[in-house]
């Protein structure tokens, strides 16, 4: 049976998720600051739809991106390099939420970034832990990013695009910029192959909530955010 959390219940141990479906761990709490602290901190997260219940989440295996792992091919390597775009952070938090909510997904018809997803994470972009990541192009904004800091681990939760390779311009200027911070991962949830071509795979969620009890202890860069790195001289990954 699902466990139903109430506003004071701990989570069970992310290894009590079910297999089918895959990760799924507990109902019910809230989507408050110290909630989704929580949550994040022992590799869990929130998803759902309109009208359901909250779902907490933590599959195995788990998709993740060391950074110094990034896989910039030759065609992205020449668009970072030429095209004309500029990167903020941190401008437009709701309206990238908003501009993900609305993107098309294959194989789904809707989106769970609904009205209560997007409040509770403003109010994490408010405090300082919540960010985004946006490429502007013909003063528009083109794509961008969004996700959650804690420590020196970054959660990945959603991308859009309205210009080709918008969204990568982004994504490869947050992780360059987190490997010069020095963070140890980027949690991207679930197993894409757009993720699996920039460089991510997949570890056991043992290894991934390993890996964050180090990592979420670090109190790092809370507040909003100022990127210092550029790509415009960035070579492609050599091909193994």
């Amino acid at each position: 049976m699902l466990p139903w959390l109430s506003s004071d219940s701990p989570f069970p141990p992310a290894e009590n998720a079910f297999r089918r479906p895959n990760g799924l761990l507990a109902a019910g709490a809230d989507l408050s600051p110290q909630r989704l602290f929580d949550a994040y901190s022992q590799g869990i997260f929130p998803w759902f739809s309109e009208g359901e219940p909250i779902l907490w989440w933590s599959p195995n295996p788990r998709m993740v991106l060391f950074p110094g792992e990034l896989k910039i091919s030759r065609s992205l390597a020449k668009t970072l390099r030429n095209k004309p775009y500029e990167i903020r952070v941190d401008t437009s938090f709701r309206a990238v939420m908003e501009a993900c909510a609305s993107a098309p997904r294959e194989g789904q018809d809707g989106t769970w970034i609904n009205s209560e997803m997007i409040d509770a994470y403003c109010h994490l972009h408010e405090l300082g832990h919540a960010h985004c990541v946006e490429t502007w192009m013909d003063g528009e904004l083109a794509g961008g990013l969004y996700g959650v800091a804690l420590g020196r681990a970054f959660y990945g939760e959603s991308m859009f695009k309205r210009k080709t390779d918008a969204s990568k311009i982004a994504f490869a200027h947050l992780v360059r910029q987190l490997e010069a911070w020095g963070f140890g991962i980027i949690d991207c949830q679930m197993k894409t192959t757009h993720l699996a071509s920039l460089g991510a795979r997949e570890i056991s969620r043992r290894e991934l909530c390993a890996r964050l009890a180090e990592l979420v202890k670090s109190k790092y860069l809370v507040g909003k955010w100022q990127f210092s790195i550029s790509l415009r001289n960035v070579q492609p990954t050599p091909m193994e």
